[in-house]
């Protein structure tokens, strides 16, 4: 508890502020409330220039994208099903496609890891990229509201703990590590949801 709090009070104002965004995010997206999707904007506005100052870039990126996503998210869930007029539910996609995917997604990281490798001063170059690159993906599957994103989600942020403990986002590598729990939570939450309708 000791470290948690220490951990706590190294991290900013704005770090706490986007932490407190982010875990509202999770909680509304777990019971599929529209409102996560603001939430998470106004975070991501903050982490961008965060993950900036870090040479973070990557992670930076990845903010402007949720910032794009948490507006297509919204008007997602409102419009519904295209062509019903009905609430979007809860669906999922076969292992062929997640492998294909994930192939695909892999060789894309790596690519750019060599670029930013070779053009940049970017720190965490693998670890950043693969963790991106994927989160891109996942935030796409949760607006769609597949089911599978949950099993990505799990992955990503245990890779992110480590990421920004290393990089002194104390606060959100704690966010992180209760992502982890949340993530399970949420699966569960949506399981449930898909099976009654």
């Amino acid at each position: 508890m000791a470290a948690f709090l220490d951990a706590l009070m190294l991290s900013s104002p704005w770090e706490l502020l986007a932490v407190v965004l982010a875990i509202a995010y999770l909680t509304l997206a777990i019971r599929q409330s529209l409102w996560c999707w603001p939430a998470a904007a106004i975070g991501a506005v903050i982490y961008t220039v965060l993950f900036a100052d870090a040479r973070l870039y990557m992670e930076s990126l990845l903010q402007a994208f949720y910032l794009v996503m948490a507006a297509y998210g919204f008007w997602q869930w409102k419009r519904g099903a295209p062509g019903k007029n009905a609430e979007l539910k809860v669906t999922q996609l076969n292992w062929r496609w997640h492998l294909y995917s994930i192939i695909v997604l892999s060789v894309l990281s790596l690519c750019i890891v060599w670029l930013l490798t070779h053009y940049t001063d970017a720190e965490e170059v693998y670890l950043d990229t693969f963790t991106t690159v994927f989160s891109f993906f996942a935030t796409f599957l949760v607006t769609k509201k597949i089911l599978e994103t949950w099993y990505y989600w799990l992955v990503i942020d245990s890779f992110y703990v480590f990421l920004f403990w290393s990089k002194g986002f104390y606060a959100t590598a704690l966010l992180f590590a209760l992502y982890t729990v949340m993530v399970v939570i949420a699966f569960w939450r949506w399981r449930q949801d898909m099976v009654r309708n």
